[in-house]
């Protein structure tokens, strides 16, 4: 890495956590997305669990998907989990749609088995997104489903 590009990952971390305001702190989880380097998914896991504002949790969770490192995983499902714990009408759809798509990047089986209630959700737009994300992230994940249901029914009787 230059160290221009080592300025720039610096300088980001330290207005994610040092920002003033949240928009110094969106631009530096979104700066570090783009800079793609897996050394920041730590630091944006750290980020992402003490952060309070909602546009910079959004942009925190767009970088880790663009970081695409599967550390990232399990926080962007905490996440995930605490937005289906609300109902339907009060969660908020661009976060969904940031989560899906962050986990779609990743492409990390651990995500399918949080991402299969959003197969049901009322929104098209959600569902056909969440099954685009299981497409990327497993393409045999029709056939593993069915698989799964034929074991359970034969388990059962």
């Amino acid at each position: 890495m230059s160290e221009n590009q080592n300025e720039h990952f610096n300088k980001a971390i330290k207005n994610l956590f040092h920002g003033e305001s949240w928009e110094q702190r969106a631009a530096a989880a979104s700066k570090l997305g783009n800079l793609k380097d897996a050394r920041a998914t730590n630091l944006l896991i750290k980020a992402l669990n003490s952060e309070k504002d909602t546009v910079v949790i959004n942009r925190i969770i767009e970088a880790m998907g663009k970081i695409s490192h599967p550390k990232a995983t399990m926080s962007i499902i905490e996440f995930l989990k605490q937005e289906l714990e609300l109902p339907e009408k009060k969660q908020n759809k661009n976060r969904l749609f940031i989560i899906i798509e962050s986990l779609m990047k990743i492409g990390d089986k651990r995500a399918l088995e949080h991402l299969g209630i959003l197969l049901n959700s009322c929104h098209a737009d959600i569902r056909e997104l969440t099954e685009q994300a299981f497409e990327c992230i497993d393409v045999n994940w029709r056939d593993n489903l069915k698989k799964n249901y034929e074991s359970i029914n034969e388990k059962s009787e």
